[in-house]
């Protein structure tokens, strides 16, 4: 890739100077040398200078057996950085917040902890190919009056 056509400022966040592409994606090497993509540098979220990664959190949400689906994302507050906040589709009807918040407590470091609350939904924004659509997730913020900012 040389660049974005007419976007010098874009192409330089991209490309650095010995011209490596920097994509945003955070993933690892197996030990055959199969790279496996888990999430986005844009997406981490921020916990007192602590990066927390929304795919760790989602899929230990979807563990649990009244989780049918989930979503992870930072709400901006002034104290922490960011506060977690996770979205679930509920399996079961019978499940709380304090369920959902209780059972990552028990399997995450103090720092991960479900700060920003539980909103329980129909469905998780996804793309056609199946990716969480964070930006819906997070364009709700600013409509809650009761916002941490």
């Amino acid at each position: 890739m040389k660049g974005y056509l007419n976007k010098p400022e874009a192409t330089a966040d991209t490309i650095d100077k010995d011209g490596w592409l920097h994509t945003g994606d955070i993933g690892y090497l197996d030990g055959n040398g199969r790279l496996y993509i888990i999430d986005r540098l844009k997406e981490l979220i921020k916990v007192k200078g602590l990066q927390v990664p929304p795919a760790e959190f989602e899929d230990l949400l979807l563990s649990h057996p009244m989780v049918k689906d989930a979503a992870v994302i930072g709400i901006p507050d002034k104290k922490m950085g960011e506060l977690i906040r996770a979205y679930v589709v509920r399996a079961n009807e019978s499940i709380t917040e304090k369920d959902v918040i209780n059972f990552v407590a028990l399997k995450v470091s103090t720092y991960k902890q479900i700060t920003g609350g539980v909103k329980f939904v129909n469905e998780i924004p996804k793309s056609p190919s199946g990716k969480i659509l964070r930006r819906f997730l997070r364009d709700e913020i600013p409509k809650e009056s009761n916002s941490k900012m």
